[in-house]
């Protein structure tokens, strides 16, 4: 199939589904007007859709975390504590490393040494080895609405099986999880991908169920211009909404400074709201999630709560409809299900404290919602230009002239020529611009900001401020400040 932008037709659909459900034998299991009834027959309790649109209009932040394990009981047991001792709002099912890279065969040996073994041996849940009938096994033991979370180039397999095991959310998008995860997958291979997911959604809602999907916002989670995984965020969002999608939720990773994180989810929402209506998708309800810190975790557990707090809080006074929840083991590793259950706690206990407040208005707020606004719209003028009104075409173009631009991604279609480094209050900013196409207003700004830093630390505004930008957070900082002499009289 050649990449546009519309709507697929279901002819297309389903001739393109034949060939994928053949990708592993439980696609057989796969029925799609049987799913449908079992979708209806859910209770309203198991929703995601309606949960989040519920949490929109009652203005609080519902607290979700990642989880997944090898073997079904095992699964279940993990997600209920997370339920029952941790208090989660919502639930996922993240998937392994082997299903992402559509792997199953290494699943299914992983699966037999994890009954052996009497442990988890896969860092997550294979969704498409256990089929609609162990997935499900899953969704009728837990009471709150669950999510597949990946990152997976292809999941439409996997999407199948799993949406028809009843799983009300699906995250993902062919920029988002190809670019921060993938080497040498093209664009226009997972965009089509993802078309057929979203096509999968869109079909579900035309019969009469509602599946939410969320593009996963914090992109590689390493000082990523807020206003670039905004654009990431809309164009899937768009690309989502084009193919039939009707609930989206846009993502945000966060960046550390209160300010300019609550201005990148309030400039998110409004700014998309502005794109879907403008293209005439009038009828999406549109949520957010705010992603706690993605980047390096200092290893001290009481230093780690301070940082999920600090992540809590961002999210809160944002207007956030979701949270992500990290672990006080992220520095180690895989975390046990108690201290899952203790990021969980610690975050809701924030998000308990901070119900009904938002950041109020300030010059400093606004201006930063406004710079967002003016560097994301430069970024999608120059998409739909560069696709000649085509949304699809313009993303592969875009990054093959570095007009979308994710720092630090492994993707050999990624040009990496923009540079991003954190100015002198912590706020992420474009060191070097590359062919982002920032108006040389933006450009001027930016550099003025790094310039203020680099006049404080007694230092070039360079690379090494990235660099130790970096490593700041594990180290107990926001800003990676330089050890000398200066510094220390400062």
């Amino acid at each position: 199939m050649k990449l546009r932008f519309k709507k697929w037709t279901e002819e297309e659909f389903f001739e393109m589904r034949e060939e994928v459900l053949k990708g592993w034998p439980t696609g057989k299991e796969v029925n799609l007007e049987e799913a449908v009834a079992f979708h209806k027959a859910l209770p309203e309790s198991k929703s995601f859709s309606k949960k989040l649109v519920d949490a929109k209009k009652a203005g609080i932040t519902l607290a979700q975390p990642r989880a997944g394990v090898a073997l079904i009981e095992q699964h279940i047991e993990l997600l209920d504590y997370l339920d029952k001792v941790g208090g989660a709002d919502l639930l996922p099912s993240t998937i392994d490393s082997y299903t992402r890279q559509n792997k199953y065969e290494n699943c299914e040996k992983g699966i037999e040494e994890s009954k052996k073994a009497g442990r988890s041996l896969l860092n997550g849940f294979p969704g498409v080895n256990h089929g609609v009938t162990g997935c499900r096994q899953v969704v009728e033991a837990i009471d709150l609405p669950l999510q597949l979370r990946h990152g997976t180039p292809d999941a439409r397999l996997l999407s199948e099986i799993m949406i028809a095991a009843g799983y009300t959310s699906d995250e993902g998008g062919g920029i988002s999880y190809n670019v921060p995860y993938a080497k040498s997958v093209s664009l226009e291979r997972t965009l089509i991908d993802w078309q057929y997911v979203d096509r999968l959604v869109g079909w579900y809602e035309e019969h009469g169920v509602s599946i939410n999907r969320e593009p996963f916002g914090p992109l590689t989670g390493t000082l990523v211009p807020p206003s670039m995984s905004n654009a990431v965020g809309i164009l899937e969002g768009l690309l989502a909404a084009e193919q039939g999608v009707k609930n989206i939720t846009l993502g945000y990773g966060q960046c550390g400074n209160l300010i300019q994180d609550v201005a990148a989810i309030r400039a998110l929402t409004e700014q998309g709201e502005e794109y879907f209506k403008e293209y005439g998708y009038n009828d999406i309800d549109l949520t957010t999630v705010f992603h706690q810190w993605m980047g390096g975790f200092p290893e001290d557990e009481a230093k780690a709560f301070g940082v999920i707090s600090n992540g809590a809080s961002a999210a809160a006074l944002a207007g956030a409809t979701k949270v992500i929840v990290k672990t006080p083991h992220e520095a180690i590793g895989v975390p046990t299900k108690e201290a899952n259950a203790m990021g969980i706690k610690a975050t809701k206990m924030v998000l308990n404290l901070l119900k009904g407040q938002q950041l109020s208005m300030s010059p400093e707020l606004a201006k930063e919602i406004d710079v967002i606004k003016a560097e994301t719209k430069c970024i999608l003028n120059k998409v739909l230009e560069l696709g000649e009104g085509d949304w699809a075409v313009g993303v592969v173009k875009a990054f093959e002239q570095g007009v979308l631009d994710v720092p630090f991604a492994p993707s050999k279609y990624n040009a990496g020529k923009m540079m991003p480094a954190r100015d002198n209050v912590g706020k992420v900013r474009y060191l070097a611009v590359g062919n982002v196409p920032l108006s040389k207003e933006l450009v001027d700004f930016n550099l003025a900001q790094l310039e203020e830093r680099a006049k404080f630390e007694g230092r070039p505004v360079g690379f090494q401020m990235t660099v130790d930008d970096i490593f700041a957070v594990g180290k107990g900082t926001l800003i990676g400040r330089p050890e000398t002499e200066h510094m220390k009289n400062n």
